[in-house]
C-alpha cells in the first residue's frame, strides 16, 4: 500500500496489486495453453490436455480472485469522512466512517511459529473510538512483512495531527 495523496486537505492510501495480476494472468495463460496445445493433439494427450487446461487455469484463476484487491482509503478533511474502498472480482464496497471519530492508526501485529522459526506481520488498523463504528478497523485484510505498515500508520497519525490549512482573507485590503 502506498500513499498517492498527501495534502492538508486529503490523504489517499491506495494499493492495487498489478505484479500479482500480471503473474497470475501469466500462469493461467501458460496452463491453459498447455493444455489447449495437448488437446489439439488428441489421442493419448486428451486427459493430461484436459487436466493442464482445467485443473492448472482453474488453480490460477482461483487464485487471482482470491489474492487480487484494490484497497483505497481516503481520509478527508473538507468532508470529515472516511472512505474504505475495496474492489475484487466479486464486487465492489464502500464503508464510510466519521473523520472526527478516529482516533489514530496503530499497528496491528500477529506472530506465527514454526519448528524452525518465529515470524511476526503486520497490518496498519484506525481505531475509531466513538460513533457506531467505534473499534479496530484494519486498513487491509492481509499481514505483511516490512515497515510498510508502520510507515502508513505514521503518515496516518502525522496527518491527523497537522493542522487545518489556514483560510485565506480574500476580503478588501486597507493600508
Amino acid at each position: 500500500m502506498k500513499i498517492t495523496r498527501n495534502t492538508p486537505e486529503q490523504l489517499i492510501l491506495s494499493d492495487t496489486p498489478w505484479l500479482i495480476g500480471i503473474m497470475l494472468v501469466f500462469f493461467i495463460l501458460v496452463f491453459a495453453g498447455a493444455g489447449l496445445g495437448m488437446l489439439s493433439q488428441g489421442g493419448d494427450l486428451l486427459w493430461p490436455g484436459l487436466i493442464f487446461t482445467f485443473v492448472g487455469g482453474g488453480m490460477g484463476a482461483l487464485a487471482f480472485c482470491l489474492f487480487v484487491r484494490r484497497v483505497q482509503v481516503i481520509l478527508d478533511r473538507p468532508d470529515g469522512s472516511i472512505v474504505i474502498r475495496r474492489q475484487s472480482v466479486f464486487g465492489y464496497n464502500e464503508v464510510a466512517h466519521r473523520l472526527a471519530d478516529l482516533s489514530h492508526a496503530e499497528v496491528e501485529s500477529t506472530t506465527s511459529r514454526s519448528e524452525s522459526r518465529t515470524r511476526t506481520l503486520y497490518r496498519p488498523v484506525l481505531i475509531l473510538d466513538g460513533g457506531m463504528s467505534a473499534g479496530r478497523h484494519p486498513v487491509t485484510e492481509a499481514y505483511t512483512n516490512g515497515r510498510g505498515s508502520q510507515r502508513l500508520s505514521d503518515a496516518i497519525n502525522a496527518w491527523l495531527s497537522a493542522e487545518s490549512p489556514a483560510k485565506v482573507d480574500s476580503g478588501p485590503q486597507s493600508a
